[in-house]
């Protein structure tokens, strides 16, 4: 049975920094393709930010640019996001998915190509 699991999330103040984590049992997530989505109230989910099996290369959308870092830990089976500088916008529950190609595609913000979900982790930015 595979699992994702996140944690990490709370509530922050304009500014301040949190970070996420997404471990895995059943798979071993260097091998896969490892993005995180987030779904701000009353929004539709999107993607933030992919990170490659093979090589460890990374995308952002652009409005994390610079303010959101991707990193895998191959030991403890996990992928990382550091959110630095966040804002009232970035409030949403964020969940990391999966996909068993072992990359990030072109189209890697489309949710259909992730084959495995966590249950998602809520953050607050808020003062």
């Amino acid at each position: 049975q595979v699992t994702l699991v996140e944690s990490g999330g709370g509530l922050v103040q304009p500014g301040g920094s949190l970070r996420l984590s997404c471990t895995a049992s059943g798979i071993i997530l260097q091998n896969y393709g490892v993005a995180w989505f987030r779904q701000p109230p009353g929004k539709e989910r999107e993607a933030v930010s992919c990170i490659h099996g093979v090589d460890g290369s990374d995308e952002y959308i652009e409005t994390v640019k610079g303010r959101f870092t991707i990193s895998r830990d191959k030991e403890k089976n996990t992928v990382s996001l550091q959110m630095d500088s966040l804002q009232p916008e970035d409030t949403a529950v964020y969940t990391c998915a999966a996909d068993r190609r072992g990359y990030c595609s072109g189209s890697w913000y489309l949710r259909f190509h992730y084959d495995y979900w966590g249950q998602g982790v809520p953050v607050t930015v808020s003062s």
